[in-house]
């Protein structure tokens, strides 16, 4: 079990941190399933959907821990690191692909919004790249969730994604 995680949560990571992560994790994928079970989606999409949840809600909670925070914020890491670890993050086009109704045009704004703001924050002197991570966090909620058009079972999708990427995973551990 330590390999799986070392890779899902850290190096390092406590018992106490294992079990918050894939806890949240296991109920965000079973909250999300729900939804899309009681949307009366077709099995793949709920599946779909239940695994985008575990990846999301999990990581939502695990790059905010300890041991997250020093493995991606060890010495030798980098703003381009942190931006292609947003980069990766692809599962706006995933839900695009298994719910027609999340339009591919909201998947590609879902997309790059975080990936925008992500840049801004990687630039941002380290001082003020907290709040400049929860303006642009804020401020991008705002724009998703005002103006784009999304099924109500998948309303969590972008809010927890840009949660786990720009104040998550960007911020390092605040050492103050």
């Amino acid at each position: 079990m330590t390999v799986l995680t070392d890779r899902l949560i850290a190096p390092g990571a406590t018992r106490a941190e294992i079990t918050l992560g894939f806890g949240v994790a296991t109920c965000g994928a079973a909250g999300a399933a729900a939804l899309a079970v009681r949307a009366q989606h077709p099995w793949f999409a709920v599946a779909v959907i239940a695994v985008l949840a575990f990846d999301l809600f999990g990581g939502a909670v695990v790059n905010a821990m300890g041991s997250a925070k020093r493995w991606y914020h060890r010495p030798g890491r980098h703003a381009g690191h942190h931006l292609a670890f947003v980069a990766i993050h692809i599962q706006p086009f995933l839900l695009a692909w298994v719910l027609p109704a999340f339009s591919w045009p909201a998947a590609a704004t879902v997309y790059a919004l975080p990936l925008i703001a992500a840049v801004v924050v990687t630039a941002t002197p380290a001082p003020m790249r907290r709040p400049v991570a929860f303006a642009v966090t804020t401020l991008g909620l705002l724009a998703i969730t005002g103006l784009l058009t999304v099924p109500a079972e998948v309303g969590w999708f972008a809010p927890v994604l840009m949660i786990k990427l720009l104040l998550a995973h960007l911020l390092p551990e605040d050492t103050a």
